[in-house]
């Protein structure tokens, strides 16, 4: 096994400029802190729209979320990279894809415009316009599996939150990330959110998701890990007391309830 010392991990940050709704931003800082933390350097390679830049090498994929406007913006571009990030994802990378980025890593979004957007087909998920806006604290169940691992972590409570009004099915190829404890999730109807395939998750969950869910940020690390070096040691644990403080007042913010208005469509 590799040690996670002096190693280094490539992080493609997509549409930063345009994706990143909510301070989904965060994602990024909370897992170059963390990995920085234990020794791990990180390089970022941040891809706008129409930047001549290759993926080849990247261990990890983040994308946040946008408006539809933004999606709009984006999605052609995206498309013109989906059989690069479908090679990655399919040889192990991670990816943490959020909202809006969620919905264009799955096959189809039919927005209220009428337009519909194609996704590069990472998940096995359609997603279309409802008919009102989904808006609150979120807490969901999740399992997490690294792609390869003989067995999952023991499950896990994820908080966030949530605000859109794209209504996500997912096909038999694609898992939910988990079942919701309280909030709305992919369909409106508080059963399931997010999806999973290989080492790639997509979630509604803003907020950003990765500061207050430690144990998400080193999963991803550690898939990505595996990624560029194969089998690696256990991560060193961190200090994570600040981090689930956070966690756990996300926690009671969740017993105030989810809000689902029906206000004008912003982001997904």
């Amino acid at each position: 096994m590799q040690r996670t010392e002096s190693r280094r991990l490539t992080i493609a940050h997509l549409y930063p400029d345009a994706m990143d709704l909510y301070g989904d931003i965060g994602n990024l800082l909370a897992l170059r802190r963390r990995c920085n933390w234990r020794g791990i350097a990180t390089d970022v390679i941040e891809v706008r729209v129409g930047d001549a830049v290759h993926l080849h090498g990247v261990d990890l994929v983040l994308m946040g979320g946008g408006q539809d406007t933004a999606q709009s913006y984006v999605a052609e571009d995206l498309l013109r990279r989906g059989p690069e990030l479908r090679d990655l994802i399919d040889g192990g990378a991670a990816a943490l894809v959020v909202c809006g980025g969620f919905q264009l890593f799955g096959t189809t979004y039919a927005m209220a415009t009428g337009e519909t957007l194609a996704g590069i087909g990472v998940f096995d998920a359609r997603t279309r316009a409802g008919s009102r806006r989904l808006i609150g604290n979120i807490a969901i169940e999740a399992s997490l599996k690294r792609d390869g691992a003989a067995h999952a972590q023991p499950p896990l409570r994820l908080v966030g939150f949530e605000n859109h009004s794209g209504v996500t099915h997912l096909g038999p190829g694609t898992r939910p990330l988990g079942s919701v404890v309280r909030g709305a999730g992919n369909l409106g109807d508080g059963t399931v959110e997010g999806a999973v395939y290989r080492n790639a998750i997509g979630t509604y969950l803003h907020g950003p998701l990765l500061p207050k869910n430690p144990r998400l940020a080193d999963h991803l690390i550690v898939c990505a890990l595996a990624h560029r070096y194969g089998e690696v040691e256990p991560l060193s644990s961190l200090d994570d007391v600040l981090e689930m403080d956070a966690h756990r007042v996300a926690i009671a913010r969740c017993d105030d309830g989810l809000v689902a208005e029906t206000s004008p469509r912003m982001a997904g």
